[in-house]
């Protein structure tokens, strides 16, 4: 008898739980109706996106049907392409070597080496000063044999060499391999050449250089990862003496991950690494599973200060039908509460917890005690790995055996 009242009082209880689960389903749906989703679908972000990258029409390149053929436009950067990439030009503080040949006395005079003055000249026995600055060596050959021959020698052969040249000291900072001062030769005072002397960018630069003039205070700002930059850095006038250069570090990649998932965080890349959303999704563990979120919102700082709330499907993305899109850095990809998941938390926090625990609390304990106990196997007949496979196929048991330590960490008596 107690055995019957104790059955009817539980279904009397289920059917209580399953009335106010209808109730709770009922109550959640009401208090969402009429909210508005402000978001912007998937496609309006799209669209946004390559709007933005077209070029205003101030950008846009002049034709060439307009401004003639290419060839006969100047050429900016020629001058200081000459400067940088060509033949040596000698100046004031470098050390030549000078060989004469061929002299009717010896053969071959000695060797001697001449330092360019300030004034851009060499001092030589018997012709005196002689001007060889912004000449190449070749130049400076053909300038001495004038010089000596006839008016000294009948005949003379002239070989310059670059002893030692004349160096600027520049000190390289920053995201670089090799931080410290860099020596340049006259033909490579540019911030390639200085950074490349460094030892080159390291894998954490932006490409951003920061170049600071000793002797003016002036700074200038270039990217040499952008070709238009780098040719204006080309031309810049060469670096001198005390000159500071530091390269910029690019500030990492981290998007934050939170809402409905696993493990809600914030996500750090090194500099130049990209994620997408549903990288992002595995790296915080999943989406929950006691719930079923649908959606995704992804939040976006634009330069003007304002956020971008983008709405997207987690279903339409993993079977790719939504692409699968790369998040920028400072993104926030949050899985928002729905309808859905509401009810469905709440149906866990009600239905499982006050009903299950309270009515079956005894059976559950007992009841996987009793169902693992390999010594009681054979007296049910049943051969597998345990009983609890064979009568509880479902979990339903150890779902009732977990919420029953729930219950015991509840004060007081559950209505």
């Amino acid at each position: 008898m107690n055995a019957m009242r104790n059955a009817g009082w539980s279904w009397r209880a289920a059917g209580s739980v399953w009335l106010a689960a209808f109730l709770g389903v009922v109550l959640a749906a009401g208090s969402l109706v009429g909210c508005s989703d402000n978001r912007m679908s998937l496609n309006e972000f799209l669209e946004l996106q390559r709007t933005a990258a077209e070029p205003s029409p101030a950008e846009t390149p002049v034709c060439a049907a307009a401004t003639g053929p290419a060839e006969t436009q100047p050429a900016a950067t020629q001058p200081a392409a000459d400067q940088f990439w060509g033949p040596y030009k000698v100046g004031p503080g470098d050390v030549l070597a000078i060989l004469i040949s061929g002299v009717e006395q010896t053969g071959v005079a000695a060797p001697m080496q001449s330092r360019v003055d300030r004034d851009g000249n060499i001092d030589l026995p018997i012709v005196g000063k002689l001007s060889v600055a912004g000449l190449e060596l070749q130049d400076v050959e053909d300038v001495i044999q004038n010089a000596y021959v006839p008016s000294v020698y009948r005949q003379a052969a002239v070989h310059v060499e670059l002893a030692r040249p004349e160096m600027a000291y520049v000190l390289v900072t920053g995201a670089v391999s090799q931080p410290g001062l860099v020596q340049l030769p006259r033909s490579q005072r540019n911030l390639l050449y200085a950074i490349a002397g460094a030892g080159g960018v390291s894998n954490v630069s932006s490409g951003e250089v920061l170049l600071r003039r000793l002797r003016t205070g002036e700074q200038t700002r270039v990217n040499i990862l952008e070709p238009e930059q780098l040719q204006r850095a080309l031309t810049m006038a060469p670096l001198q003496n005390g000159d500071v250069v530091v390269v910029q570090a690019a500030a990492p990649n981290v998007v934050f991950v939170g809402g409905l998932v696993q493990a809600p965080h914030q996500q750090v890349n090194p500099p130049g690494t990209t994620m997408n959303v549903l990288q992002a999704l595995a790296s915080a563990g999943g989406l929950r599973t006691d719930v079923t979120p649908t959606e995704l919102t992804l939040i976006r700082r634009l330069p003007d200060g304002r956020d971008l709330h983008v709405k997207l499907d987690v279903d339409r993305i993993q079977k790719g039908k939504d692409p699968n899109i790369t998040l920028a850095p400072g993104d926030i990809l949050w899985a928002p509460e729905t309808v859905l998941t509401r009810v469905q938390a709440w149906a866990n926090q009600n239905l499982f917890l006050r009903a299950g625990v309270s009515a079956t609390v005894t059976y559950n304990v007992s009841g996987l005690d009793f169902l693992n106990d390999n010594a009681k196997r054979s007296a049910f007949g049943v051969t597998g790995n345990n009983l609890e496979q064979a009568f509880d196929p479902f979990g339903f048991l150890i779902r009732q055996n977990q919420l029953s330590n729930i219950n015991n960490q509840i004060p007081g008596p559950i209505p």
